[in-house]
């Protein structure tokens, strides 16, 4: 058996990934700020402290803290009701006494539903629905929250689309005077409100705490023959609801095993391998952003490939969204052949991952997800409480971690050029719409 059969083995039959797994679970949802994050960055000081060889390092930096404080939603009429809610992430507050108007329910919210209903809009609360986020034809919360603040609506409410009296969370403010307040509903408080009749108000009530705040990505390092690098990237951070385990207590699981796989081989190979452990993804992708935003050119050049692990399982089935970069494509069908499994390929870039920011800066990147245009998979539990250990399956974790570890040991090992580097102003088209 060769070393690549070997560390394939090695992942699929490892315990110490299910450890991980079940520590970072144990901690609770890691919201930036919160003990459980900090817990999270403890452990994960100390878990790659136990494998030889590698060169770890930190990269701190500031961001604006957020954390909820009291959050609800009052059905006003002859019987008023008070229901759960959840502010989404950078809410801004309600007056004192909360925010009370009529609400304008836009059913999915489309940009058609916006625009027909513009004049209705101004000075109302818009209502919309949270969709399955893995889809080609999905709507980002965020596109239906910035429509809505574009048209003057006074407040925002996306009702999730499970069932279960579970609120919805996410990001979606940019943290600006713009801002307006948003809270995430059941799905059946979202029916509640739709069936008010006409002129019916309902009254958002949000406080939270800000103030600036510090943050750690870690870094990784078994260094190869080369100075060009592999970049395996997860995602350390979560929600409040929940344990946040598909997202992504999977991914950094997966890449702390296959940094122990690959690290007695790495000083062997073409490449190096760095895995890196961002936070304040949750946060519009905020940490990455600021790591690669403060790299040289020189050493963006070095990063031949980036390999985002963010939510591998919830579903048997992987995807690779590749990020425009045909050579990437073609990567996950060789993937595909060499595994005898279906790998979808995502090709327009998506803003939902850390690898956004590699690639937004013209580097090879992709992000492997799992349950991609399956909205009936495990993977429709991100976001809300449900998203618990229990959500992960082990022979769907197992699958994903080994196709990860397939497209990490190519990256590694491949003889020239992975992908071409892209420069500033291919990157522009490409990304109108997303920044």
């Amino acid at each position: 058996m060769g070393v690549h059969e070997s560390i394939i083995g090695e992942v699929w039959r490892s315990s110490e990934m299910f450890k991980d797994l079940d520590a970072l679970c144990s901690f609770g949802g890691r919201f930036c700020g919160e003990e459980s994050e900090a817990k999270a960055l403890h452990y994960l000081r100390g878990r790659l402290a136990e494998i030889p060889g590698i060169r770890v390092r930190e990269h701190d930096y500031e961001y604006s803290g957020w954390q909820r404080v009291r959050s609800q939603i009052t059905l006003l009429g002859a019987e008023s009701r008070t229901r759960p809610a959840h502010s989404l992430m950078w809410s801004p507050d309600t007056p004192k006494g909360g925010l009370e108007a009529e609400v304008v329910d836009l059913g999915r919210g489309t940009f058609e539903a916006f625009e027909t209903n513009a004049a209705r809009i101004k000075g109302r609360i818009v209502l919309v629905r949270h969709e399955h986020p893995f889809c080609t034809e999905t709507i980002h919360r965020l596109k239906k929250y910035m429509w809505a603040r574009e048209r003057g609506a006074a407040g925002f409410l996306i009702a999730n689309n499970i069932e279960g009296e579970m609120v919805v969370t996410g990001f979606a403010a940019d943290n600006t005077p713009k801002d307006i307040p948003a809270l995430g509903l059941s799905l059946e408080t979202g029916a509640a409100i739709a069936a008010m009749e006409a002129g019916a108000k309902v009254r958002m009530e949000i406080e939270a705490k800000r103030g600036p705040a510090k943050a750690v990505n870690v870094i990784a390092e078994a260094p190869g023959r080369g100075k060009e690098w592999v970049v395996l990237g997860a995602h350390y951070d979560g929600h409040d609801l929940g344990q946040s385990a598909l997202d992504n207590a999977t991914g950094v699981a997966a890449a702390l095993e296959i940094l122990r796989r690959v690290q007695p081989h790495a000083a062997n190979l073409p490449r190096g391998l760095r895995v890196m452990l961002f936070t304040t993804e949750e946060w519009g992708l905020h940490g990455s952003r600021v790591w690669v935003d403060a790299q040289t050119p020189e050493a963006r050049k070095e990063i031949a490939l980036c390999v985002q692990l963010d939510t591998i399982a919830g579903s048997p089935n992987i995807s690779c969204l590749s990020s425009e970069f045909d050579e990437l494509a073609d990567l996950a069908a060789g993937v595909s052949e060499r595994l005898a499994m279906p790998i979808k390929v995502v090709r327009p870039i998506k803003r939902n991952s850390d690898h956004y920011n590699f690639a937004r800066r013209g580097i090879p990147a992709l992000r492997l997800v799992a349950g991609f245009d399956e909205p009936e998979a495990g993977v429709r539990h991100l976001l809300m409480a449900s998203d618990t250990r229990d959500k992960v399956n082990a022979a769907e974790f197992k699958n994903g971690a080994c196709v990860a570890a397939e497209f990490v040991w190519h990256g590694l090992t491949r003889t020239g050029s992975i992908a071409r580097h892209k420069t500033d102003a291919e990157m522009k088209p490409l990304l109108k719409g997303l920044e």
